[in-house]
């Protein structure tokens, strides 16, 4: 996030995103697709734009979340900061910048709806990104103990306007609630699936969240922590599986 801090960026996201972006930090956002940079100014690459996007995202999607019962509680701000510290492991200036995004898409006038189709436009050819918003929005909606109905309602806009399958939302979903089958959520497959289909779901989600994988994708550093954070839980979850299974 230096460059971000910095305000040396001379490629803008664009759209409500941008408006976002530059509001917070305090450049002159033109509705077209730059901002004004100091001149010879370092531009983005691809992969640093897709960083970029995601962590505005976030951010932005996570405070239209916090507002969904018409007022942010402290609890709720006790959330953000606790997934910004224990879950992204945020260093002092990455979590000022989520700060301040958070903050600044509280009150603007971008929906939730906004930020997720801008997201979904980014990202619409890489499912893995998607799924972790989905499930980086589940985390918080129920670390006070609970999702409300109004924090699931915006949710399933991110799950449709992501064109994201009903059934694996549920699955992540489930891995938020006590329940027996969580570990077979995490693996995206059924109690009553035979052991070849448990294993080709298991092989399947190592592929998919490989941290070589995930790190090509392009996420944030912070982000790609959580999404490591998510492979070693396929593996428990696996290993869990195969011993009550007696899978050898």
């Amino acid at each position: 996030m230096g460059k971000i801090v910095g305000g040396t960026i001379g490629f803008a996201l664009g759209g409500p995103l941008g408006a976002i972006f530059g509001t917070a930090f305090g450049h002159a956002f033109d509705t077209g697709s730059e901002l004004d940079a100091p001149r010879g100014g370092p531009r983005l690459s691809r992969v640093e734009q897709n960083q970029l996007t995601f962590f505005v995202a976030a951010f932005s999607m996570l405070a239209k979340l916090a507002r969904a019962d018409g007022r942010v509680t402290p609890e709720e701000i006790d959330s953000i900061e606790a997934f910004m510290e224990k879950d992204l492991r945020l260093n002092a200036d990455s979590r000022h910048a989520a700060v301040n995004i958070f903050r600044t898409a509280l009150n603007a006038p971008g929906t939730f709806d906004d930020f997720a189709r801008q997201f979904y436009g980014e990202f619409h050819d890489q499912p893995q990104m998607l799924e972790v918003m989905i499930e980086v929005l589940l985390r918080v909606a129920v670390s006070d103990g609970s999702m409300t109905v109004k924090e699931e309602e915006l949710i399933m806009v991110a799950v449709n306007t992501f064109r994201f399958s009903s059934v694996r939302y549920n699955q992540l979903k489930s891995k938020y609630v006590k329940t027996a089958d969580k570990a077979y959520a995490v693996l995206g497959c059924s109690p009553d699936d035979d052991d070849d289909q448990v294993k080709r779901c298991y092989r399947q989600r190592v592929q998919e969240y490989h941290p070589d994988k995930i790190a090509a994708k392009g996420l944030p550093d912070e982000f790609t922590r959580f999404a490591q954070d998510k492979f070693r839980e396929i593996q428990e979850a696996w290993d869990q599986i195969k011993e009550a299974r007696g899978i050898k």
